[in-house]
C-alpha cells in the first residue's frame, strides 16, 4: 500500500487500487479493458511512495547525528520491472519495450556499521570501542549489543546505559561498583574497581548481518554470538564513539531525495491532468 503521504496526491479514483480498469464500452475492447491501468500515474505514485520512506530514513539519521555508538541506516533502492516482466508475461532483457522497467522500489535498509570517530569527554564511566566488538546490556532479561558506551553507576552502584540497562560482564553478570572506591578501566575491557574487578563483555555475530536494530540504539543478535578474541580487545576511557552519520552528506541526500518526490507528486498530478482530459474527449464524442 502506498503511504498517506502519497495517496492524497493521487486522484479519488486511484486511491484505492493498483490496477486502474476501464469500462469496454471506453476502450471497444473487453478484453483489452480488462488488462489496462494508467501505468505512468501509478509508477509515479510508487516512485514518491519510494521516496517517501527514503526521507524518513535520513530524518532518522539526522536525529541521531550526535547521538553515542549511532550507526547510521542506509535506504536501498533498486530498479522494477515492468508490470509484464513480474505477470511472467515478458522477459527482462528480450529487448522490448517492457525492459523500460517501471520506476524504482525501497528494497531494504541496511545498517552501517563503519566505526565511528572517537571523541574525548573524561568522564569517568565514558568508554568507547575500538575495532570489532559491542557491549553487551541486559533488557527485560534479553541481552542486547550496543556500541554507545555512554554509562553511568545508579544508585544501587550498578553500571548502566542512560536509558537503565545493566552492562553485563563477561560471565553476563551485572557490574556493580562501589564509587567510593578507586577505579581504573584497562585497555583490554577489565574494569579494576571495589577492591576486585569484572571484564567487560565484549562480543560480536558471526555477521553483522545478523543484528537487528531494535530501538535505544541497540542491536538484537539473529544469530550466535562470541567474544572477542582477547589480542583484538580494545577499549578506551574517557572517550566516546560518535555517530557515523556524516552530517553533510545526508542534509545533501535530504534535499536530493525531497526534489525527487515533488517531481513525482507532480507527475501524478500531470496524469491525472491527461487522464481527465481524455475522459472529456471521448465522452463528448459519445
Amino acid at each position: 500500500m502506498l503511504s498517506a503521504r502519497v495517496s492524497k496526491h493521487l486522484p479519488p479514483w486511484l486511491r484505492e487500487a493498483r490496477d486502474v480498469r476501464l469500462p469496454g464500452w471506453l476502450l471497444g475492447d473487453r478484453a483489452r479493458a480488462s488488462e489496462f491501468m494508467d501505468y505512468g500515474l501509478y509508477v509515479s505514485a510508487a516512485g514518491a511512495d519510494s521516496q517517501t520512506r527514503r526521507m524518513e530514513t535520513l530524518s532518522h539519521n539526522m536525529a541521531n547525528v550526535d547521538t553515542p555508538g549511532f550507526k547510521e541506516e542506509l535506504a536501498i533502492l533498486q530498479a522494477r520491472y515492468s508490470r509484464a516482466v513480474r505477470d511472467g508475461t515478458d522477459a527482462a532483457g528480450a529487448g522490448g519495450v517492457n525492459d523500460l522497467g517501471s520506476g524504482v522500489s525501497l528494497a531494504d535498509t541496511v545498517t552501517n556499521f563503519s566505526e565511528g570517530a572517537f571523541k574525548r569527554t573524561g568522564g569517568t564511566w565514558d568508554m568507547a570501542i575500538h575495532g570489532e566488538g559491542f557491549f553487551v546490556v541486559e533488557k527485560d532479561g534479553e541481552q542486547l549489543l550496543t556500541r554507545a558506551g555512554n554509562f553511568q553507576v545508579n544508585t544501587e552502584g550498578i553500571l548502566m546505559t542512560p536509558q537503565g540497562f545493566p552492562v553485563l560482564s563477561a560471565a553476563g553478570t551485572r557490574i556493580q561498583i562501589d564509587p567510593t572506591l578507586p577505579s581504573r578501566l584497562h585497555r583490554d575491557g577489565y574494569l579494576e574497581h571495589s577492591g576486585g574487578g569484572d571484564l567487560l563483555a565484549l562480543r560480536q555475530p558471526q555477521s553483522l548481518g545478523d543484528l537487528a536494530r531494535v530501538g535505544e540504539n541497540l542491536f538484537r543478535p539473529l544469530g550466535p554470538l562470541q567474544d572477542v578474541a582477547s589480542q583484538v580487545r580494545h577499549v578506551e576511557t574517557g572517550f566516546l564513539e560518535a555517530s557515523d552519520v556524516r552530517p553533510t552528506a545526508t542534509m545533501m541526500e535530504l534535499i536530493e531525495t525531497s526534489r525527487m518526490y515533488e517531481a513525482n507528486i507532480r507527475m501524478i498530478q500531470n496524469h491525472d491532468q491527461m487522464t481527465g482530459s481524455l475522459l472529456n474527449r471521448i465522452l463528448r464524442a459519445r
